[in-house]
């Protein structure tokens, strides 16, 4: 679906054409034109391209899974960002990022954004400009990028907040369960972590560019919002490390817990096996049933009390054994 705005000091105006030729016309308009591509077609990236003279290779990265960044081209500069929410994966009960890249083409007097699928952040700040923004229809087509930009990335924090609250539950959880549970949310928790500092990182070098003012497209005016943009992508970024470094002490607490459960475990077991041992010898010498005729084959299972004798005298022993490894604080 193509869109089409032309704006200035004296209001709005909406363009119904989609056309190569009327998308032409709306971008020679002398007013600040916005044209946006929201769930483009091929077909409709090609006219968009076509009537703003954008290059094919800035086209085909919208549709790739390529990096942030930000690239200068004759007559406009392009930043490529990704739009990052939470939704629960297939077949999983977590939830993952998923990113949609979104194209933000900067002219001197006209931006085009495109998106293979709907972005709310974009379409927050379009419906900004139908309200008639004064913040947003005095100002050029670089401010408009750059509140594109600015809603995207507070969309991050909203990311990260879900994040931190993941961890909380996790490092409540791994002080008291080992559960394989545990540990596939811990790791659950990593990976988007991993994909959002995929993320972040670039987009705040593809911002830094825009700061500095170093695209003809960026007024000087401009460029203190972009800086505001970047400091807010260096927080994403620091809390992204901080929280990787809470996840893997939640891990290695899981791995310690678990480690001293098995343990705990081995001693138990150890315990009992020591205590059965003289017992099953006990058990095995009488058991071996040598004629008690003889004088040295075993008189004691002629005696009339040996049975119980043989009984009290194990139950004894490994009372006896109890008691020690209880004094020594094995059980």
């Amino acid at each position: 679906m193509i869109e089409t705005l032309v704006y200035g000091d004296g209001g709005v105006e909406r363009r119904a054409g989609t056309t190569e030729a009327e998308l032409r016309a709306a971008l020679a308009a002398s007013d600040t034109t916005w044209v946006r591509a929201t769930e483009a077609t091929p077909a409709e990236l090609g006219r968009v391209a076509d009537a703003a003279d954008l290059h094919p290779l800035s086209v085909e990265d919208i549709r790739n899974d390529v990096r942030p960044k930000t690239e200068q081209f004759p007559g406009y500069t392009f930043v490529l960002v990704k739009d990052a929410d939470l939704r629960r994966g297939e077949g999983s009960f977590e939830e993952e990022i998923e990113l949609l890249p979104v194209g933000v083409y900067v002219g001197d007097d006209w931006l085009v954004t495109a998106s293979p699928g709907r972005v709310p952040a974009v379409g927050r700040v379009w419906d900004a400009a139908l309200r008639g923004d004064g913040r947003l229809l005095g100002r050029g087509p670089d401010f408009a990028a750059y509140r594109v930009i600015d809603a995207l990335v507070d969309e991050y924090f909203r990311i990260l907040d879900s994040i931190e609250d993941a961890i909380e539950a996790v490092e409540e959880q791994v002080l008291v369960s080992t559960e394989i549970d545990t540990l596939e949310r811990i790791n659950s928790v990593r990976r988007d972590l991993l994909a959002f500092r995929k993320v972040a990182w670039p987009t705040r070098e593809a911002v830094n560019v825009l700061a500095r003012g170093d695209p003809d497209q960026v007024a000087e005016a401009t460029e203190k919002y972009y800086r505001d943009v970047y400091d807010h992508l260096v927080q994403a970024v620091d809390l992204t490390e901080t929280y990787r470094d809470l996840t893997t002490g939640a891990r290695d607490i899981y791995l310690n817990t678990v480690s001293q459960s098995t343990n705990e475990v081995m001693k138990t077991l150890t315990v009992i096996a020591v205590i059965f041992l003289p017992l099953t010898f006990v058990a095995g010498v009488f058991g071996m049933n040598f004629d008690t005729a003889q004088p040295f084959n075993m008189p004691e299972l002629a005696w009339p009390f040996a049975y119980p004798a043989a009984m009290l005298g194990m139950a004894l022993v490994a009372l006896l054994l109890f008691a020690y490894f209880r004094a020594v604080e094995y059980l």
